[in-house]
């Protein structure tokens, strides 16, 4: 990181956060402390036919909060999810929020936090901290090893009028508590684990190769890669491997610790309009234009590419710090292939005659902002002609 005067640099994350096997029980005790008595448990159908929002309204109801579900956080959440949220909440009188679930579920239950103390529509939050009202308490259960959005101060919410994904940047969203417990990831198929494990990625990589890094979010982004890169192929394999189930919610947090407050960059710009346009997985869009991505950004900073190279465990001994910054995007490349992230946007059904408005959009969208190589509209829709 270059010092620049006159320039100050933000660190956000929630209050308390509670790691490890068996943090879950510890969800009622905290909406207790935080004065909640009356809980909106905000998580996706999946989750709730599985039973687990059930078990999840059992613990808290056992610590004396009356609790209520609403399940209806679909993937690539929308203003329409978040407001069918904020009736359930206000007709039953509820004072606080559980979110439950992976980014979805976390950035729905945002969404109601914000409309419910600050009013109006989501739609008025778009942009950074637009909000000028506490959420109310927030406790955020994280069942994935992605999005990092039960610790993060980001909301993406679909507006559906124009099918472009809205990024909130606000400190008030960050959850008051963030609770990571690696048996609640225990159930997440191979496709999943895979698909948030390079969302996780994508963030950590972003984060280090952001023009306002800084020792702090270069710390957690390198632990991350590497965590990342030791466990995320045995996580796939072998869901029930409880090691590298931990070490990937650790690896997550810390990518949401660096993205969260060195921000991102055009991956997630881009991923963002795919998400929007199509209704397509954050992490797979994410996964397959990374290597796009950063393959276009490598001059802007080869050393730090070099860097990545290492925290994935390559050797780059004897080699010009060009030739390791290869190495960093083959590596990418290498895991993703390993564990099974589809080859490119063709076959996700993406069309090249869409790349144009999504290559439009996604220029205007927040995160390309801390870009490390300056974009041109062309050079937008290139980059997703090489990822598709």
């Amino acid at each position: 990181m270059k010092a620049l005067a006159d320039q100050v640099f933000g660190f956000y994350i929630p209050t308390v956060s509670l790691m490890g096997v068996g943090a879950v029980k510890e969800a009622g005790p905290q909406v207790k402390l935080l004065g909640g008595s009356k809980a909106l448990i905000v998580t996706d159908k999946g989750l709730s036919a599985m039973g687990v929002a059930e078990n999840i309204k059992g613990l808290v109801e056992e610590a004396g909060v009356e609790a209520i579900v609403f399940d209806g956080a679909e993937p690539n959440p929308t203003d329409v999810n978040v407001h069918e949220g904020l009736k359930v909440y206000q007709e039953n009188n509820c004072d606080c929020i559980i979110s439950l679930g992976g980014g979805s579920s976390h950035d729905c239950a945002k969404g109601v936090g914000i409309v419910s103390t600050n009013g109006g529509h989501i739609r008025d939050y778009e942009g950074v901290n637009k909000s000028s009202q506490a959420m109310p308490p927030f406790v955020a259960i994280n069942t994935t090893a992605g999005t990092a959005s039960e610790m993060t101060r980001f909301c993406i919410i679909t507006n559906t009028s124009n099918k472009v994904k809205m990024a909130i940047v606000d400190w008030r969203c960050t959850p008051n508590i963030a609770i990571n417990d690696p048996v609640m990831m225990v159930g997440m198929p191979p496709a999943l684990t895979a698909a948030t494990g390079m969302d996780a990625l994508t963030h950590a990589v972003e984060a280090y190769m952001s023009t306002i890094a800084t020792p702090i979010t270069d710390a957690c982004a390198l632990m991350a890669i590497k965590l990342i890169s030791e466990n995320l192929r045995n996580a796939v394999a072998n869901g029930t491997d409880m090691e590298a189930r931990d070490n990937m919610a650790y690896a997550e947090y810390l990518a949401g610790m660096a993205f969260n407050n060195a921000s991102l960059g055009y991956v997630h710009a881009m991923a963002h309009q795919l998400g929007g346009f199509y209704n397509l997985p954050h992490g797979v869009c994410n996964a397959i234009l990374l290597p796009a991505v950063e393959s276009f950004n490598l001059i802007a900073n080869p050393k730090r590419f070099a860097e990545i190279a290492v925290a994935m465990g390559e050797v780059i001994d004897g080699l010009s710090v060009r030739d390791a910054a290869d190495k960093a995007i083959a590596s990418i490349k290498k895991l993703s292939t390993d564990v099974g992230i589809p080859s490119g946007l063709v076959e996700l059904g993406v069309k090249e005659e869409d790349l144009e408005i999504m290559a439009t959009n996604a220029m205007k969208d927040a995160c390309g902002l801390t870009n490390p190589r300056s974009v041109t509209l062309q050079d937008v829709i290139n980059i997703y002609k090489a990822a598709m």
